[in-house]
């Protein structure tokens, strides 16, 4: 029923690194919360059905537990229902798990031929006969990475984070998202045990996909929430990038850098819970004091809210991968899994891979963006709004909470060498090899697994750029720089918090460059001085973006359903006299089907014939749409 494996193992600990600095919070969160009783018992079930998901041991067992979490999380979405845009979101989110929850049941009900009580271990030898291992590989693509938000299949997740109580926020994003890697990677060594090389491929395009459209969709928008939603769909990207690599390098018999791949990507994954757990609680302070997520209302909270600012800029370096940060050395192993790929031959691979490598550059570079937009716009500068004046710091468990959170970082970053043998020892048991004496040979060092791969040392770093502050400080003091504080220079103009840089005009340029993807609606309202239009007392500029996923893929989904739901309900409610004509139609159906089948076929006479019985079923049956 229960299964306590290295992996169970690991994911119980990251379950605790997630769980514990979120309950202090959460509790010094409950002042905003009316629901309180709601609100602790889904809680707390949403934990215990995580916990569950780990180390359930049979489809039943794992199924029951993944629904439960599903079903606790939804309604903690709707713990404040009062907004139109919560319960819609929260129903998006519903549809959506459960969309996933159909492919799981049907690779589980396939993979153990309808024994849902059969142990994940013993369903092995059924995938392995399987004659179609492809369709269960897109069964667990289908099941489990659309509850991990990966593109295209990402949509419920910048509506349903923000949507949450921002506790919750934080254990969705940071731990909720892993777990359904978490059975991702469960079934993909367990239960399927050896993959293809176009699976590896697929998971890496998928990765770098979502790493690109996640941080690009995060540079736009402007509430709180939702950008660190959307960075969450990046950096599950990043992590996919990792699960590909070694899934490819498996399939390649390259056992040794599949290893260091996969610990890359298990890494990468407790780093991208911890900083962006700390993210969610700090910009959950900071709605808690103004009352609002839009970035455009804040301004000036660094002088209010110290620890928060701090806790939300350490976070943000860590989380735009900047070094020493855990978030540094973690893509740092991704891109040397990649650049180790450079003596394989396969013409797919010599496209897929140096295109994740642009990809997760540029990714780099557009979070750092992103960060300095969502620092600077919110705890910089003067205040934007009257709430944001009087913020002050949040209650002591809030700040209990951050402050443990910030320390998971750190350590992640500190003790990275122990970490990844921690990694490497739960992987071992899945045929991958021990490879610590050569990634990890001391306790400050972190090698590539290749002859000609670098060397990092979070330690040196860090150490490195301590001793660099410490003497520009020293000689700023021993030069004896003068200081002077004055009021900023603004060409003559007074500067107050309407001439300050704005969320919207920081990421103009960007949003400008990428208008092919963002298709965005601008909106300029103004009121003018005795009609002259360049003459005007206000002026307010907006810009709306819809995904492009969402309004192509999802929004013409929708249509075609209510085209074709209009069109059945016609054939249920037309007129009698319709009925020979639909029999007509049959009847030139069978005809045309019976020349096929008696070999009579060419695509002359199919193309004509298709046109008659279409025509004729559109005139004929259906008639004009009313």
């Amino acid at each position: 029923m229960f299964s306590f494996d290295t992996l169970s193992l690991l994911f119980l600990f990251f379950l605790a690194l997630g769980v514990v600095p979120n309950l202090f919070y959460s509790f010094g969160y409950m002042d905003h919360i009316v629901r309180k009783v709601h609100y602790l018992l889904h809680y707390f079930t949403f934990i215990a059905s995580m916990a569950g998901v780990v180390i359930a041991g049979n489809p039943l067992v794992f199924l029951f537990f993944w629904e439960l979490m599903s079903l606790a999380s939804w309604q903690l979405i709707l713990t404040d229902s009062k907004e139109a845009s919560t319960i819609k979101a929260a129903r998006f989110y519903f549809f959506m798990t459960h969309f996933g929850f159909v492919f799981i049941l049907l690779f589980f009900l396939i993979t153990s031929n309808g024994n849902l009580q059969m142990p994940f271990t013993k369903m092995h030898a059924i995938a392995a006969a399987f004659p179609y291992p492809t369709l269960l590989f897109f069964l667990l693509i289908l099941g489990f990475l659309s509850k991990a938000g990966v593109v295209p299949m990402h949509v419920w997740l910048p509506y349903a984070h923000p949507a949450a109580p921002s506790a919750v926020s934080a254990m969705m994003s940071g731990v909720m998202l892993k777990i359904a890697l978490y059975g991702f990677l469960r079934m993909l060594f367990v239960v399927l045990g050896s993959w293809q090389l176009e699976w590896g491929i697929l998971i890496l395009i998928l990765g770098a996909l979502s790493s690109l459209v996640g941080v690009l969709y995060a540079l736009a928008e402007h509430d709180i929430k939702a950008l660190l939603a959307n960075h969450s769909i990046e950096n599950i990207g990043i992590i996919l990038i990792g699960i590909g690599m070694g899934m490819i390098f498996a399939s390649l018999n390259l056992p040794l850098l599949a290893t260091f791949a996969f610990i890359a990507a298990l890494f990468h994954t407790f780093n991208h819970m911890s900083f962006k757990s700390l993210l969610f609680m700090a910009a959950g302070s900071v709605l808690h004091q103004t009352h609002t997520k839009n970035i455009e209302k804040y301004g000036g909270l660094i002088k209010s809210m110290p620890l928060t600012a701090l806790s939300f800029l350490f976070a943000a370096v860590s989380i735009s991968a900047l070094p020493p940060t855990n978030g540094f050395l973690s893509e740092w192993m991704i891109f040397q899994s990649l650049l180790s790929s450079s003596n394989i031959t396969n013409i797919a691979l010599k496209i897929s891979i140096p295109f994740s490598i642009f990809a997760l550059a540029l990714t780099g570079g557009l979070a750092i963006a992103c960060f300095v937009k969502a620092f600077g716009i919110t705890f910089l500068g003067l205040h934007r709004s009257t709430n944001a004046k009087h913020a002050h710091e949040v209650n002591r468990l809030m700040r209990i909470g951050m402050i443990a959170m910030a320390g998971v970082t750190a350590s992640l970053m500190l003790f990275a060498p122990l970490f990844l043998r921690f990694f490497n020892s739960a992987l071992t048991p899945f045929a991958l090899p021990d490879i610590t004496h050569i990634i990890t040979p001391n306790f400050w060092n972190i090698h590539s697994v290749t002859h000609n791969g670098g060397v990092v040392s979070p330690v040196i770093l860090l150490g490195a750029l301590t001793v660099i502050a410490a003497l520009l400080t020293w000689s700023a003091r021993f030069i004896g720089v003068r200081y002077r504080t004055f009021h900023t220079w603004a060409c003559g103009y007074n500067t107050n918090s309407r001439t300050q840089y704005s969320a919207t005009g920081f990421a103009g340029p960007i949003r400008r460059f990428f208008a092919w993807l963002y298709r965005p609606q601008e909106y300029l309202h103004k009121t003018t001085i005795a009609g002259h239009s360049t003459k005007f007392t206000t002026a307010l500029y907006d810009v709306h973006i819809k995904p492009l996923f969402e309004a192509s893929l999802y929004d013409g989904s929708k249509k075609l359903v209510n085209i074709i739901s209009y069109y059945v309900y016609r054939l249920g409610h037309f007129e009698q006299i319709r009925y020979a004509a639909i029999i007509f139609n049959l009847i030139l159906t069978v005809l045309f089907g019976y020349r096929v089948v008696a070999h009579q076929f060419s695509w002359a006479t199919f193309v004509l014939e298709a046109v008659i019985v279409i025509a004729t079923f559109k005139i004929l049956v259906l008639g004009e749409r009313k």
